[in-house]
């Protein structure tokens, strides 16, 4: 199989503090990851990172030629008071192929309102966004997603603050993805939803810890790694302090994809 993303010795921060250290791998294509760590690790940064909303402080993140990218944002950077229909929000999911002035065919309303009942909101069109509950937002923004066609779909904190069923459906529809051959990046802090629903895992704690098949990296021993790098961390630190490089090396021959997930402190 062929990467979708490639990192090479990535690290993200800001305000030349780095939060996200010395990350090398690739993510294969057609693959479904977990990203999971404690409270700021690194997680969203790292999103925001492949997206192209953060540039790199020093080494790179590579996406494969001819890859278009959908990024959903954490519900909390969204700004819900903006008048907007639930029709508007999801019809931006358009604007990588019609352009910001582009004008919406008959197709493109289409395409919306089947993304609209795929995702269980059919008929809310014309609802404004700031009636809507968190499950109903996410759900209008996964079918923002579904109209961007994209063929590697980053996904931060989806299911923060929602209902069960909401969560149960989303599932459903990142799977879909996932069947599709679709690559996904997923930030997820219930590790027992990783373990069931998610075949890899990237375990962070601003440095790699594992990476690899999620039952191997959420390991207690990589679990507990993670805990004690986040918490030991210097928060006052402004780069790599020389002679504290770690070697977070996990998996088999089998994992070969991800360069050995060379991380450092």
């Amino acid at each position: 199989m062929t990467a979708c993303l490639t990192f090479r010795d990535l690290t993200l921060g800001y305000n030349s503090h780095p939060a996200v250290h010395h990350l090398d791998g690739s993510v294969l294509k057609g693959s479904l990851t977990a990203i999971v760590g404690a409270n700021g690790s690194g997680k969203s940064t790292l999103m925001k990172g492949v997206a192209g909303v953060l540039k790199p402080m020093a080494g790179s993140c590579t996406v494969a030629p001819d890859v278009g990218i959908a990024y959903l944002p954490q519900q909390s950077e969204l700004d819900r008071s903006f008048p907007a229909r639930v029709i508007d929000l999801v019809s931006l999911g358009l604007w990588p192929r019609r352009g910001l002035l582009g004008r919406y065919r008959s197709e493109d309303r289409l395409r919306v309102g089947e993304a609209l009942s795929a995702v269980g909101l059919e008929g809310f069109g014309n609802r404004p966004i700031d009636t809507l509950s968190g499950g109903q937002l996410q759900r209008a923004l996964f079918a923002r997603v579904l109209v961007q066609d994209a063929d590697l779909i980053l996904l931060d904190e989806p299911f923060n603050a929602i209902d069960a069923r909401t969560v149960a459906d989303l599932i459903k529809l990142i799977k879909r993805w996932h069947g599709e051959e679709r690559t996904l990046l997923v930030v997820v802090h219930d590790l027992d939803m990783v373990r069931q629903h998610f075949p890899e895992a990237l375990l962070l704690a601003r440095s790699p810890v594992a990476w690899g098949d999620a039952r191997d990296a959420l390991s207690a021993e990589n679990l507990l790694r993670a805990r004690q790098f986040h918490e030991a961390w210097d928060e006052d630190a402004p780069w790599c302090a020389p002679g504290h490089d770690h070697d977070h090396r996990h998996g088999d021959d089998s994992h070969n994809a991800h360069d050995g997930h060379r991380g450092a402190a």
